[in-house]
């Protein structure tokens, strides 16, 4: 089954859009989701803190910053074929 991370932080308005939208093509298409909130963790803050919000397909770095549905939707193919 693919897997989406979403490396997110709490108060971070482009993280709540990019969970909705995600959320949104999970409903449609079925793959495992991770949660990963870097608040903390100061090796994940400095990774991730300035690319926020941070989506992966299958542990490879698909969208930063902003996703859309159609988006998610091309990657999670992508990474399936």
């Amino acid at each position: 089954m693919r897997k989406v991370t979403v490396y997110h932080a709490q108060e971070c308005h482009l993280c709540s859009r990019a969970l909705e939208v995600v959320d949104e093509v999970r409903r449609g298409t079925g793959f495992e989701l991770e949660l990963v909130d870097i608040a903390g963790d100061h090796e994940l803050e400095a990774r991730y803190r300035e690319f926020l919000p941070v989506i992966e397909v299958d542990g490879v770095r698909a969208f930063t910053y902003v996703v859309t549905a159609d988006g998610l939707r091309e990657a999670l193919a992508r990474r399936r074929g």
